[in-house]
């Protein structure tokens, strides 16, 4: 593909992304950008392409009238979790958002968005309509996203290195991208994990452990559907989270629950005011592949590469089952932040991740004995019980590698 192709396609995809924002906004759907705004910070949106073709959006919050942008800021860049986008870093509004209180200390803040989610559902050459568009996994976006993203991040601020803060899935594939493509170890000032999600032996969500030993009949199925994708995000799934989850809503228990049976109950730090707005924009899409390579995890109590049978594992790998991912290889310093009830990164695999990284800092747990997997991003206290500590930790390693 030549550099005129290429820049045509970027060009439709800015076009679209303006469409769609206008759209939204029609809608009363409010991106990423607009709840930016709307909390008086500012807001940038930035395309980036990937070495495979997927077309992503970042957001940048620079600063705020309080804080205005200055060359020369220490960069900061947020990953969200499966099922989720940039919006987590921002929907519990400015004095309890984690890129807020980032942004107010002194930070250059940078929101990703993986393949597959509301604001990276472009191509270079297919479209989510084709199945070859969702043919991908987390894997992919340790190996092409994240480092897409931090290139073009780091080229844009002149920084040499940036502090990453990612949540469950955004923990998975940064420990597959530094331990794959280890030359991006030296662009990672730290690494501040929150529910990371390695090895799975232990997961104790029922949910996910009724459906794993099944994961192969499920993905045969739904690949005899057409079905590839999980969870898309739609307006008729957003306007019913909203409805159904509101403050007036007779059903909202039902929704809290429902989040509590995935992740882990704690209904003290679950704000049920902001549980429509969380469903406005959860779920954020996903392909059927990624659960079906954690679901793999789950099984084997291994940190590995996607399982696609022996006869395409022999093609794939040269073996018969598909290699461990080299976490000795890790040189970054990683925080490990875990909680108690977290049902999805329990801490007895957070403990096995911990020992065999090349370069882990420690375990830090949340001092709350019902901290579940969402409250990394949604707790009525994650302020006081993790953030602040999050990003003491950030100032103490801030020193350019």
């Amino acid at each position: 593909m030549n550099v005129r192709t290429t820049a045509l396609l970027l060009l439709s995809y800015v076009v679209q992304s303006r469409i769609l924002a206008e759209t939204v906004s029609s809608t009363t759907v409010t991106t990423t950008a607009d709840l930016i705004v709307a909390d008086g910070y500012l807001s940038e949106q930035h395309p980036v392409v990937t070495g495979d073709g997927y077309l992503l959006t970042l957001f940048r919050i620079p600063g705020s009238p309080r804080n205005p942008p200055q060359k020369g800021k220490s960069v900061v860049f947020l990953q969200h979790g499966v099922l989720c986008s940039s919006t987590d870093w921002v929907i519990m509004g400015p004095s309890s958002s984690l890129a807020y209180l980032l942004v107010d200390a002194g930070y250059d803040v940078w929101l990703g968005n993986a393949r597959g989610n509301t604001y990276s559902r472009q191509h270079l050459l297919d479209d989510p309509s084709k199945v070859k568009f969702w043919d991908f996994s987390w894997h992919e976006m340790g190996m092409y996203d994240l480092p897409a993203m931090i290139d073009y991040v780091l080229d844009k601020t002149g920084e040499v290195s940036l502090h990453y803060v990612g949540h469950s899935q955004g923990t998975t594939s940064f420990f597959v991208m530094a331990s794959m493509r280890p030359e991006y170890n030296r662009k990672i000032r730290s690494m501040q994990a929150f529910a990371p999600v390695a090895f799975m032996g232990n997961l104790k969500s029922p949910f996910v452990r009724a459906m794993a030993p099944f994961v192969n009949q499920i993905e045969w199925m739904m690949r005899m559907l057409g079905v590839n994708e999980f969870l898309p995000n739609s307006e008729m799934m957003a306007l019913g989270g909203q409805k159904a989850c509101n403050d007036e809503s007779l059903f909202q228990e039902v929704c809290a629950s429902v989040l509590f049976l995935i992740a882990g109950f704690n209904s003290d730090q679950m704000n049920r005011t902001v549980l429509s707005t969380i469903l406005r924009h959860t779920p954020a899409g996903a392909s059927v592949t990624q659960f079906v390579h954690y679901a793999q995890g789950v099984n084997s109590g291994r940190f590995r590469q996607l399982d696609y049978g022996v006869l395409l594992n022999l093609r794939r790998y040269g073996s018969i089952t598909p290699p461990n991912y080299p976490l000795e290889l890790i040189t970054a310093p990683v925080f490990l932040h875990y909680g108690d009830n977290d049902w999805l990164a329990a801490v007895g695999d957070v403990q096995q991740l911990e020992r065999q990284l090349g370069n882990s800092v420690g375990l830090f747990r949340v001092p709350d004995d019902r901290w579940n997997h969402l409250d990394f991003t949604y707790a009525i206290n994650a302020k006081s019980l993790l953030y602040e500590r999050v990003i003491e930790l950030i100032a103490r390693w801030n020193v350019p590698i």
